[in-house]
């Protein structure tokens, strides 16, 4: 027990750390989309495509991932994806055509699958009752997309695109090493040996699995669609430069960040369906607010960054919810699962809002399908977990 508890702080200030470099590796592309739309002349349609594609592989990707990560351990597997991730990172920099990006940024979705590695390494490591918390400390890592929007810019004016890509490229081959050597496994953790399709066939007939996979689409979903599309939103609606909507988009992103261990420790108090309800509620309001094009700053921007508070509330309490509900061997495979449709939500709203402007020359129905969908999310919490908020209190 005393060994435990040693090492609980360690590991998950290592796997949060880790976490952060890899989504910065995986949000690499959005920050720049202004620059890449300009020298390949691109549409919406083709500019929303390119910022979504990183978000398809590291989305799907977690389904495996999680699943490698219940036998192989997350130290391991940490390690693995950060030395992955630094072919399509040096490739992305140093590709001169659409046609490559858009194949360097699909394996770009790499890094992104890392969060199927750390919500299991990390609840392995905590007594359930601490799992909201541990959890949600580990998704602050998502801060690695405000250090993307607010640092990639920055260093591609002062070095050069490939220049910038070859010094992420070394930190993730830092932090793998930092992995291996510094991290390991909570002695708690036991490797599964069952076959991976049949562990994943049980997954799928969890309830909780596909009940989860739901909201976490809509609330990390949210957060991931913002985070790599706002630049381009804010350059094409409110005409910052990219500096100044990569600045804007860390706001944002920082807000996300501190929300998502607040949810999670939240959620160890009153229960993670109360947090879910705050969560959809408040995206939904926000997401018809920013329909009416707002004046830039305020309250546009503030409207920004409370959206981002609420949609980091419910990312932490959708896997304050997981570890409720889903036994610790099982963990990994449905965290993949959850953590895949999570990022299948980031996927497809950045097209639908490029397709939306390049129709109708606004995003106002973007906007109202999000106030929609955070409404439909709102309502099935109201309703599918009444058992389980009646055992929190």
């Amino acid at each position: 027990m005393r060994d435990i508890r040693r090492g609980q702080g360690l590991n998950l200030g290592l796997a949060t750390g880790a976490f952060a470099v890899t989504f910065w590796a995986w949000n690499l592309i959005g920050p720049l989309a202004g620059g890449y739309t300009g020298r390949h002349d691109l549409t919406p349609t083709q500019t929303s495509l390119l910022v979504a594609i990183p978000v398809l592989v590291g989305s799907l990707g977690r389904i495996p991932v999680g699943v490698l990560t219940d036998r192989l351990g997350g130290r391991r597997m940490f390690a693995l994806i950060c030395f992955a991730s630094i072919v399509p990172v040096l490739f992305v920099g140093w590709s001169d055509s659409y046609g490559w990006l858009l194949f360097w940024g699909f394996v770009l979705g790499i890094p992104g699958t890392s969060f199927a590695v750390g919500v299991p390494f990390v609840n392995a490591w905590y007594e359930p009752e601490r799992r909201g918390f541990a959890t949600g400390v580990f998704g602050a890592g998502m801060g690695g997309t405000a250090l993307s929007a607010f640092l990639t810019p920055r260093v591609v004016e002062a070095f050069g695109r490939s220049a910038a890509h070859l010094l992420m490229a070394a930190l993730l081959a830092a932090v793998g090493v930092v992995m291996l050597l510094a991290s390991r496994d909570s002695p708690r953790w036991t490797r599964a040996t069952a076959p991976a399709l049949p562990r994943m066939r049980e997954a799928l007939r969890i309830r909780a699995t596909w009940q989860s996979a739901f909201l976490y689409a809509v609330a990390f979903g949210g957060f991931v669609a913002f985070s790599t599309y706002l630049p381009t939103l804010l350059q094409t609606v409110y005409h910052f430069t990219q500096t100044d909507a990569g600045l804007r988009t860390a706001g944002f992103s920082v807000a996300a960040v501190l929300s998502r261990p607040a949810g999670g420790a939240l959620s160890d108090r009153i229960g993670p369906v109360r947090v879910l309800r705050i969560s959809f509620a408040g995206t939904a309001l926000l997401a018809l607010v920013l329909a009416f094009h707002p004046p830039a700053e305020v309250p546009a921007g503030a409207s920004y960054v409370a959206m981002a508070f609420f949609l980091g509330l419910g990312a932490g309490g959708v896997f304050a919810l997981v570890a409720r509900l889903v036994e610790p061997s099982r963990v990994g495979t449905v965290t993949g699962l959850v953590g895949a449709a999570g990022g299948l939500g980031g996927y497809f709203p950045p097209l639908v809002m490029g397709a939306v402007f390049a129709a109708t020359g606004a995003y106002t129905l973007g906007y109202l399908l999000l106030a929609a969908t955070a409404a439909a999310a709102l309502a099935y919490a109201l309703r599918a977990f009444r058992s389980v908020e009646r055992a929190a209190t």
